[in-house]
């Protein structure tokens, strides 16, 4: 693979793996993973998230699904307007937040198909790390706004308000929330670790994992020698807190996953962290810290459970293909594009295709959803029945 950097790139990655480096021998000579996974991706001026990038669309390290087209946007208003008529009834605020929103695109298309359908939101606010991000937000935001003469009004938070009122959104958010990684050795499990040598961040085994920590497809599992995957608790107790946090209205998210059983399969022998630099997929997870993304796919039970655990009415999910289709994209692609004419209708066949095709989008990624004190009918959320769910079963 062939990745040409400038000397300013070359001293950024250097510099961080100086500081974790330093870091881990301050530890003894070994780091949790998911220590390193938060430097790499959030540590202050340094971590991917956190200094200057170009990291999203056809010129940066990978694509989201409203990068793709607005047609992504304008079908999850199908799911929106239904908790946003809710919430004006009940006298509340009709307010959406959005986690890490990318460069804007999910925003201004979702408040450009409000305004479209007649809908006037109160707020549209947006929780962002990213500082050259939030920068590209504002522009764009600011722009759509006055170009719709939309009222909306918008601000940056630091954090998730408590007792929220409104609708949470986060698209592909949760698979890059730092996690750790374990190893099965001699019948045990151990942490998977981040240590130095020669100069060079290399894995190494750690302690043995305590038997509480681990999931029961883990537990009960029959794995092979030298078996590594994930463990999630900083991805599950931020949905604990999400989960919390919402008083009254739905929480959507989409990413990559799978259920516990498939996660954990015995056949996924290496999990699935993976880094990307410029739409390349690369292996090695201390390849250019700072440069480089780093995810891993959500666990959706786990995910499930833990927002269940903070009394949310019920929990959802579908493959994104599904909650498309069902949310009505064909028909929103018929309103802004003419069949006949395939020098206009062709870029949005295409988008499409991506967006539904079971070997691009539509498959892999997931539409997850709770709401919270509101039950509307949710256009695009189909019910599935996922094992390990007792009670409210709604996933």
């Amino acid at each position: 693979m062939d990745i040409t950097l400038t000397s300013l790139e070359k001293e950024h990655s250097e510099l961080l793996k100086a500081k974790i480096a330093a870091q881990i021998a301050s530890q003894g000579g070994w780091m949790p993973f998911s220590r390193y996974m938060e430097m790499a991706l959030y540590e202050p001026g340094m971590g991917y998230y956190s200094a200057g990038a170009h990291k999203l669309g056809s010129g940066g390290d990978f694509t989201t699904a409203p990068e793709l087209s607005p047609l992504f946007g304008a079908a999850i208003c199908s799911t929106l307007i239904p908790v946003l008529d809710g919430l004006r009834a009940n006298g509340l605020p009709t307010q959406i937040l959005e986690f890490g929103a990318g460069t804007g695109k999910l925003a201004t298309s979702i408040l450009t198909r409000l305004q479209d359908l007649g809908f006037v939101l109160d707020r549209y606010d947006i929780i962002e790390i990213s500082p050259d991000l939030a920068q590209r937000q504002q522009e764009r935001m600011t722009k759509t706004i006055e170009q719709i003469h939309s009222p909306t009004q918008c601000e940056w938070l630091s954090e998730l308000p408590k007792n929220y009122k409104g609708i949470i959104l986060a698209n592909e958010v949760i698979d890059a929330i730092p996690c750790d990684m374990v190893i099965y050795q001699n019948g045990f499990w151990y942490w998977h670790g981040v240590a130095i040598e020669n100069s060079q961040l290399i894995w190494r085994v750690g302690s043995p994992v305590d038997q509480k920590l681990l999931p029961k497809a883990l537990l009960d599992g029959n794995f092979s020698e030298g078996y590594i995957t994930e463990l999630h608790a900083p991805a599950n107790a931020w949905m604990h807190h999400v989960a919390k946090q919402l008083h009254t209205g739905l929480f959507l998210s989409f990413d990559y996953g799978f259920p516990e059983n498939e996660y954990y399969h015995p056949q996924r022998l290496q999990g699935t962290l993976m880094a990307h630099h410029r739409h390349h997929a690369i292996q090695d997870p201390f390849y250019l810290p700072g440069l480089c993304d780093l995810t891993t796919h959500v666990e959706w039970l786990q995910i499930a459970q833990s927002a269940l655990a903070e009394n949310t009415d019920d929990v959802f999910l579908t493959n994104q293909a599904g909650y498309l289709l069902d949310a009505g994209i064909g028909d929103i692609a018929l309103e802004i594009g003419d069949p006949s004419n395939p020098e206009t209708f062709l870029p949005i066949s295409n988008a499409l295709q991506k967006l539904l095709s079971e070997a691009e989008m539509g498959e892999l990624f997931k539409a997850f959803a709770f709401s919270k004190n509101l039950k509307p009918l949710l256009p695009g959320m189909s019910l599935q029945d996922l094992p390990g769910l007792r009670g409210r079963n709604r996933l």
